[in-house]
Formats: C-alpha cells, sequence, structure tokens
C-alpha cells in the first residue's frame, strides 16, 4: 500500500497527518506537501514547521512498516551563482560557500539530509526528487506560465522581464509521472526531476502568445530581472533517465495547449492578476 501526501501550491497550513499512519500502514510513502505560496514562501517561517512535521511523518511511516519513501525537494537547492547544469552529485548546494541562503532552500537541503540519514540509519530505501520548473493546470496563477496565460486571455498586456534566461519545463502531469516512476524504483538519492529540453523563457512566452494569438500583448523586457537570476539553470536528468528508465510524454508544446485550455475553461472576472512569481517576472 502506498501513501501519497502532497499540498496545494497556495497551502500554509500545518501538516497533522502523521497519527493517521499506524492505522493505514503504508508500505510507500510519496511526500510533497509544503509551503509554496508564490511571493511568500521563499522566506517564510513556515518552512521550519514543515520541515518538523516532515521528520515526523518520516519517523511515523517507518515506525508504522514503511519500507520506501521518496520525498519531493527543489532546485532551489542547487548554488544558482555557482551552477548552470545542476548534477545531483556534483553540483554545489545553496549556502555550501557561506552565502546567505533562504529559509526554504535551507529547510528543503536540511530535510533531504535528514532523509539520507534517517534512512541509512533504519535501512529505508529512499529517494530525493528535486523538481525544476513545471506548469499545468491549477497551478498558482501568480506563477510565470499561468499570469502569461491569464494576461493574454483576459486581453491584458503581459509585461515580463527580457526572457533570455534559459530553463528547462515540465507539464505537472508528467512531474507526476516521474515522481511514481521513482516511487515504483529502487533508486537511491537525490535525482533531478525536468525535462531533458531547454528553452529561453522568452521562447516559452512566445509560444503561449501565439497559441492563444495574442503576440503583440507580451512585452519583453517591460520588467526587470532579479539581481540573482542566473541565466542558465538546468537539470542534468541522467540518472532519471538511465536508473530510473523516465522521458516525458506530453511535448513541451503538448503542455502548453494543455495549460491554456483548462485557463480558458476556467478563467472568470477578477481571477489571476498579475503579480511575480520569484525568479521570473
Amino acid at each position: 500500500m502506498a501513501l501519497s501526501v502532497a499540498a496545494g501550491a497556495g497551502s500554509r497550513g500545518r501538516f497533522g497527518g502523521s497519527r493517521h499512519l499506524p492505522a493505514f500502514c503504508p508500505t510507500h510513502l510519496l511526500h510533497f506537501a509544503w509551503i509554496a505560496t508564490p511571493g511568500v514562501y521563499w522566506n517564510s517561517a513556515e518552512n521550519y514547521r514543515w520541515l518538523d512535521a516532515s521528520r515526523q511523518l518520516l519517523r511515523s511511516f517507518h515506525a508504522g512498516g514503511g519500507t520506501r519513501a521518496v520525498v519531493a525537494g527543489s532546485c532551489a537547492e542547487y548554488d544558482w551563482s555557482r551552477v548552470g547544469i545542476c548534477d545531483e552529485r556534483s553540483s554545489p548546494l545553496a549556502g555550501a560557500s557561506g552565502t546567505a541562503v533562504g529559509a526554504y532552500a535551507k529547510c528543503k537541503i536540511a530535510m533531504q539530509r535528514a532523509l539520507e540519514e534517517f534512512a541509512r540509519a533504519h535501512g529505508l530505501s529512499s529517494a530525493w526528487g528535486r523538481m525544476f520548473f513545471q506548469f499545468g493546470p491549477g497551478e498558482h496563477p501568480r506563477r510565470l506560465v499561468a499570469s502569461v496565460i491569464i494576461d493574454l486571455l483576459s486581453g491584458r498586456e503581459a509585461l515580463v522581464s527580457h526572457g533570455r534566461q534559459i530553463r528547462s519545463f515540465l507539464h505537472a502531469a508528467d512531474v507526476g509521472r516521474a515522481f511514481a516512476a521513482v516511487l515504483d524504483s529502487d533508486i537511491q538519492g537525490p535525482v533531478n526531476i525536468g525535462s531533458g529540453e531547454r528553452i529561453s523563457i522568452a521562447e516559452l512566452l512566445g509560444r503561449i502568445a501565439r497559441s492563444i494569438g495574442r503576440p503583440e500583448l507580451l512585452k519583453l523586457g517591460a520588467r526587470r530581472s532579479l539581481p540573482f537570476e542566473p541565466d542558465i539553470l538546468l537539470p542534468d536528468i541522467g540518472r532519471l533517465r538511465r536508473e530510473v528508465g523516465w522521458t516525458p510524454r506530453l511535448t513541451l508544446d503538448q503542455g502548453i495547449a494543455d495549460a491554456i485550455d483548462w485557463w480558458r475553461e476556467r478563467l472568470i472576472e477578477g481571477v489571476g492578476r498579475s503579480g511575480d512569481e520569484h525568479g521570473f517576472r
């Protein structure tokens, strides 16, 4: 029996589900729950509460007879000032060189180490999925892809930075499939979760604008990029491909079309005002 623990992108509550684990006695755990509210999560004290709750969840899972745990991490764990293509085994992590690091990255790194140490001490099979940039139906309307789609569908100008940043985007459905494949495998330790396709932010948003039919509303360079934004931030997905045997099911254009269709069906008056999402707008 598998247990999946997840939280919505805007969740800020405390997770207390670990007290229910003895009744279920799951063998596998897939844990996503964490604060991820745009504009809030990066330095929020809630990160420390999620760290404590996640450690308790792990202990309860093991005490109930659990055998394999996979927990969601983030590309924010890497030191963006020192790495462009991120490798799980060799790329430096945030704060390793003494630089300041936000609460989100700090707590994610701490949880990854806690999982690794706990698994080693108790013979638990475990993996840590470091997610890169995802998009798709249901995401927070202030995130990059959603906010631009909403603006363009609403006939508003989408004001963004120059867009020369190189990234890798993966549809949320494929993110879920990748984690399911990792859970079902025997891979151990950190593994990047992302697409092997690299694309500039400008090209990604251009595809969205052309698909919607409003390219004139996309205003590249209308906002300044953030000073800490790296020019290149990509995952090395060698482990995911070779050791897990996983590749995306959707192309980037198919994912874009799905996200546009979802928002077109659900967009209502007053929903999705433009906003800044850390590291993009």
